[in-house]
């Protein structure tokens, strides 16, 4: 049996805790009153601070067709925190109690090929938190000790909690070289947003965002977008001839998904340019791979989490020097037990970043 070695008197005696679980195949999600987790060797026991929704969550709550090929209810789902470490099981060496830390959520195998030559970030049997373990939309989660990231004192719960899916923006810009170059964002959803922030800090010389949510289009220019084109009223194809002077967009990074956006993004990278693909389309695009991949020598790359740990190393180096400011992004704070209003914003795209905080707002 596991030893556990805590000073924390609460996780002693607290036996339950609230959890947003996932009940059944369906819609929809509930609060419940469910186990707190025990850490076994080489894990610890979180007490959750903060916690955001992300677009994979909302995938689960409406339980679109990936969902139900995916997840397996009843389990607690979330899978983006920020917490303090409050119980620590055998064999845990780095971490101690009082840590504050957020989660690296692909738990990595170590033994596959990719594994074996560093490449953690597309391990071919990761386990995803809150999508193939228990997640954090709860008062307490236990993480392995190696997947976390202790953060700085002073760090805000909500910022600390939205750092793995900047990592995401920050692994999808920097997969080019983006400076004095033009960049374009198309999808500006949480983490497109933070990349439109990341492409300008690290050198870019122009950052176009693109999308058809006017609140979204407006959070980008708050976080730096020199150029918001909305494409349900502009022909993007035209907007960026004309302001690139025919050339086309030396890096696309796509995050939106849309058969349409992706088939543009091809079109409006510029002969020689690169393509990053972080979004997540639901049926097979169609593109024009002759004339606008091969004829063009773009070079395409697909993009998966964050690579463990140069990019956290980098979120880290992006905030902590100011370059970064993803403060305008968290436009929602919210107690857990109101999680379906935050699930609603999510869905209908009237928020940036939703922070859920377990123990309720500050």
């Amino acid at each position: 049996m596991t030893k556990l070695v805590t000073t924390v008197e609460e996780t002693t005696t607290t036996k339950t805790m609230r959890a947003l679980v996932k009940e059944e195949r369906g819609f929809g999600a509930a609060l419940k009153e469910v186990p707190v987790p025990v850490p076994s060797r080489g894990e610890v026991l979180i007490r959750v601070e903060a916690t955001s929704i992300c677009g994979t969550d909302v995938h689960i709550y409406e339980w679109d067709a990936w969902a139900a090929s995916r997840v397996n209810p009843p389990y607690v789902f979330g899978h983006e925190f920020s917490g303090e470490v409050v119980e620590l099981g055998e064999g845990t060496k780095r971490l101690k109690l009082g840590d504050r830390v957020s989660a690296e959520t692909h738990i990595v195998c170590h033994q596959c090929k990719q594994c074996l030559r560093g490449q953690y970030h597309i391990c071919k049997n990761t386990k995803i938190i809150g999508v193939d373990t228990q997640g954090c939309f709860a008062e307490y989660v236990v993480m392995p000790e190696e997947n976390l990231w202790v953060n700085p004192e002073d760090m805000p719960a909500g910022i600390a909690s939205i750092q793995e899916p900047m990592g995401n923006a920050v692994h999808t810009v920097l997969a080019s070289d983006v400076s004095a170059k033009t960049v374009a964002i198309v999808g500006c959803g949480p983490i497109g947003l933070m990349a439109v922030s990341v492409a300008k800090a690290a050198g870019a010389a122009e950052v176009v965002a693109i999308d058809v949510n006017p609140y979204r289009l407006e959070l980008a220019r708050t976080m730096g977008a020199d150029v918001v084109i909305d494409s349900r009223h502009d022909d993007v194809l035209e907007r960026i001839e004309r302001m690139t002077d025919g050339d086309g967009i030396d890096v696309v990074c796509e995050m939106s998904g849309h058969p349409v956006a992706i088939r543009q993004a091809f079109e409006m990278v510029t002969a020689g340019g690169d393509v990053n693909i972080l979004s997540l389309p639901v049926k097979p695009v169609e593109i024009d791979l002759t004339n606008h991949v091969v004829f063009k020598g773009v070079r395409v790359q697909g993009i998966t989490g964050r690579k463990m740990y140069e990019t956290w190393s980098q979120v880290s180096a992006f905030l902590s020097s100011g370059k970064v400011d993803v403060r305008p992004l968290i436009t929602h704070t919210l107690p857990l037990e109101r999680f379906e209003e935050g699930f609603e914003l999510m869905r209908q795209g009237k928020c940036g970043k939703v922070v859920l905080q377990p123990r309720g707002t500050n």
